[in-house]
């Protein structure tokens, strides 16, 4: 019996392909304005070689005048039917929800005793960092969003806490939008975040929510993402003996590092990585608390990771995350993301590939809509699927790439 896998052709390449088509650009002229070789982009194209950094993704999105979501994963694509239907559902009602309500507007909409809406929050704020099920998240967000919004208006003993409650579910509509592909309706959730920190008048909660809008936005513009945090660094400095204020300022360093990384420049990257170490370094705790951000040592050591991927350093990031303690980071999705990372490093390691595809496989565990929906998590098993074409790869990888969408039929053949 032979062992012939059907092995569906490489998704950013075709994507890659269609959009030049409708461009009608060439292979030379889209090479030529994203900076990198013709040849290149042909295997890219081809599915030779797999999309491993944002530089290059968002430099091809730049040349062919699209959003760098254009080339990303549909994350319900490998999900059961309802998962799907629920996911295509959730993402309509978010953005009617964005577009309809406006601070300090009633919407006329009846409100719930502050303790169900609370708890509905606290549930947001765990589906949001627990499982990153951004199906469930969009399902509740927007009703909630509407409460708030009447609550504003009707309940001003509240404001506080409901300003507070408003960036929690605008913070889960930007991620849950950003990974369900709406295009626009993530920096729409983050600019709202943004509005409601500013009537906090709060010098934390500002820098939450910059960093929230360069985590939103920053594959658009990078030189955009690191002004913008770095503006805010240099405003919250004055108030650094706030815990608070520490946590949103040491993830402004980290979202400068990864801009910086994708600019290619590795001494900016250094300085705001070690400066992140170094706030971290003055917290008490490992992981601090404040918006959910879980800054602290453990957490840049996931940034460095990212950061590392994008590079290059390749396998050496899978040796430097063996000192990270991920499980001080009471968030599954976010360990989620730090497994994705090492497992990705370890897949450039052919001797380590079976290792990778177990890391991978524990980050899926965790917070499987997230894995799917990563582009370069797929782009790496697909490479790594293709490579091992003669025995395809092993059952774990096999399984692995059909959960992702890759490789639906792979059932050995006579």
């Amino acid at each position: 019996m032979s062992t012939n896998f059907d092995i569906e052709p490489n998704d950013t390449g075709r994507r890659l392909r269609e959009i030049r088509a409708w461009r009608g650009q060439s292979l030379e002229v889209t090479a030529g304005l994203a900076g990198i070789s013709f040849g290149y982009l042909g295997k890219l194209e081809r599915g030779d070689v797999p999309l491993s950094n944002r530089r290059t993704l968002e430099a091809l999105a730049r040349a062919l005048r699209v959003a760098p979501s254009e080339f990303s994963p549909a994350p319900w694509h490998a999900d059961p039917p309802d998962a799907t239907e629920a996911a295509h559902a959730g993402l309509v009602e978010v953005e009617n929800a964005l577009d309809a309500y406006e601070l300090g507007e009633d919407p006329g909409l009846p409100v719930r005793e502050w303790p169900a809406v609370a708890a509905d929050l606290a549930r947001l704020g765990e589906l949001s960092q627990g499982s990153a099920d951004y199906a469930a998240q969009a399902a509740l967000m927007p009703g909630l969003l509407g409460e708030l919004h009447a609550a504003y208006v009707r309940t001003p003993q509240l404001r506080r806490e409901v300003l507070l409650g408003m960036i929690t579910c605008y913070a889960s509509a930007t991620w849950t939008t950003k990974r369900l592909g709406g295009r626009g309706l993530p920096l729409l959730a983050a600019r709202a975040a943004q509005q409601c920190a500013d009537m906090l008048e709060s010098p934390a909660w500002k820098g939450f929510t910059t960093w929230l809008r360069g985590d939103a936005t920053g594959g658009l513009s990078r030189p955009e993402q690191y002004r913008r945090a770095m503006r805010c660094a240099d405003e919250l400095t004055p108030h650094l003996d706030d815990p608070e204020v520490i946590q949103a300022y040491g993830m402004l360093h980290l979202s400068a590092a990864l801009a910086s990384a994708v600019q290619g420049d590795r001494d900016a990257t250094t300085t705001h990585l070690d400066e992140a170490r170094s706030i971290a370094a003055r917290l008490d705790t490992e992981a601090g608390t404040f918006g959910r951000m879980w800054f602290g040592t453990p957490n840049v050591g996931i940034w460095a990771a990212s950061i590392g991927l994008e590079l290059g350093d390749g396998a050496k990031v899978a040796e430097q995350a063996r000192t990270v303690n991920v499980a001080a980071i009471p968030s599954p999705s976010r360990q989620a993301e730090f497994y994705m990372e090492v497992g990705r490093a370890m897949l450039t390691d052919h001797r380590r590939r079976e290792q990778g595809v177990a890391v991978l496989m524990r980050a899926e565990s965790l917070a499987p809509q997230r894995v799917h929906a990563d582009v370069f998590t797929r782009e790496a098993v697909a490479d790594v699927l293709r490579a091992a074409r003669r025995d395809a790869g092993g059952r774990n990888l096999r399984g692995l790439a059909w959960r992702l969408g890759i490789a639906p039929d792979l059932t050995p053949r006579p």
